[in-house]
């Protein structure tokens, strides 16, 4: 029923949203931009574009699914605006994923590997292998190809295979 009075536009309805599915939002929001602060800004633009596209939704999948992909959506807007080329290449990431991989001394925890990642191949990574998207679907988010999605996925999680075993090797010898 709270979903019902929010579509009629009832503001203490959207403050049970919020207070109900803001966390899963913010978990989200933060694996895919590695920053609270940025995790914050992005499950706020979230919240609004949810209040003003409320009237859409139709119950095809469950609220709190489709609740996540306008934060996944909204990530996905943002790291647009900060890209200053729309078709980055691979390679550059890769060389980017490896320059930010240099300084992780005996992290093992998933979240701040992820957060070693440069944007774009987290956000695959992440919707991917944590929000079940499919190569098609990052295709059509990204605006590429679904072999460009594919690619990064293959490099990213190879990147943090090899970080997470660095990681590992250098607790042991700390032991």
């Amino acid at each position: 029923m709270t979903l019902a009075r929010a579509q009629r536009g009832e503001m203490v309805a959207f403050e049970e949203i919020y207070r109900r599915y803001s966390r899963a939002c913010f978990q989200l929001a933060l694996r895919l931009t590695g920053q609270r602060q940025s995790a914050e800004d992005l499950v706020h633009e979230a919240f609004l574009k949810m209040m003003d596209t409320i009237g859409s939704y139709r119950g095809e999948a469950p609220f709190g699914a489709w609740f996540r992909r306008l934060t996944a959506n909204a990530g996905i807007d943002a790291m647009r605006r900060q890209w200053h080329r729309v078709n980055a290449d691979a390679d550059v990431l890769l060389e980017n994923m490896t320059a930010a991989a240099s300084d992780l001394a005996g992290i093992v925890d998933a979240d701040a590997l992820l957060a070693r990642l440069p944007p774009h191949a987290r956000a695959v990574v992440v919707l991917h292998e944590l929000e079940g998207y499919t190569h098609a679907e990052l295709a059509a988010l990204f605006g590429q190809s679904e072999s460009y999605s594919k690619s990064i996925l293959a490099r990213a999680l190879k990147r943090l295979h090899g970080l997470a075993a660095n990681a590992t090797s250098a607790s042991q010898v700390a032991l």
